[in-house]
């Protein structure tokens, strides 16, 4: 079965906070004082780089396609236009410009990865998410390409494009979660988005096709207004869908093709 990393951490953090509620009242705990953090929505470079070794080194799951990354609306209301976005280290800064759809083709800097740059967008904590994104060019429109789909898992998992949440969540999901479990089992649970909201997905290789079951679309239609905060699909839900990234038996060349709400008769 299939558990979204938003519920699994939702309980997990609620227990830890419990836990930590009831320390506080039977011992005394220093104040310490942080100067700075780094902000949740702020990505490290160099996990960046390594989501884009995974890319080159997984390339033949999808060796027509390139890697970006793309930012994506998280809260309800949040204005993704004029998102400026930049490399930052200690000594250095670059700029990144972002394709209309808010994503961005990833830079090499051997300076950036030996200062453990950041990436830093004009935008506050957990108003955006982040999301690895590998398109096969010439796919006929409103479909995606399975082995496209297998290789934006690797390269957003090793990225650490989970989620945008609190260090103890990202802790807490480094020590559950691998890329080659989410991205090889059957009960991983990496999301993927459309552009629009979805009705249904059907997978289609030859004359074979297979609709997707309601339980691999809206995020399993398992998230509760508990747990959807935990969850990049906090104001996309309507436009999630899980993939059979497991499953041999549907070649890399397996299209999935899309059927929009706004295509749906009433």
């Amino acid at each position: 079965m299939r558990i979204p990393l938003s519920l699994l951490l939702a309980g997990l953090l609620a227990g830890s906070l419990s836990s930590a509620a009831a320390l506080a009242q039977t011992a005394s705990v220093p104040q310490v004082k942080v100067d700075a953090t780094r902000d949740p929505v702020d990505k490290s470079y160099r996990k960046m780089l390594q989501g884009v070794d995974r890319f080159e080194r997984d390339h033949a799951l999808a060796p027509q396609a390139t890697l970006r990354f793309r930012l994506l609306p998280r809260q309800p209301g949040v204005d993704m236009r004029g998102v400026q976005l930049r490399i930052a280290g200690d000594t250095i800064s670059i700029p990144l410009p972002l394709a209309e759809d808010n994503s961005f083709a990833p830079v090499r800097n051997a300076q950036a990865a030996r200062e453990d740059a950041i990436l830093i967008a004009n935008r506050r904590a957990s108003t955006m998410s982040w999301r690895a994104q590998v398109i096969t060019p010439g796919l006929p429109p409103g479909t995606r390409r399975l082995g496209d789909l297998r290789l934006e898992c690797r390269a957003g998992m090793d990225s650490g494009l989970i989620s945008n949440n609190p260090q103890i969540i990202a802790w807490l999901s480094s020590m559950l979660y691998s890329t080659d479990k989410v991205c090889s089992e059957a009960d991983g649970n990496y999301l993927f988005f459309t552009d629009r909201p979805l009705f249904g997905v059907t997978l289609v290789h030859g004359e074979r096709r297979l609709a997707l079951p309601f339980t691999m679309l809206y995020a399993g239609g398992e998230q509760t207004p508990a747990s959807l905060p935990y969850c990049d699909c906090q104001v996309l839900l309507d436009r999630t869908y899980y993939a059979p990234l497991w499953d041999a038996s549907w070649p890399d060349d397996t299209l999935l093709e899309f059927t929009y709400m706004d295509e749906v008769a009433p």
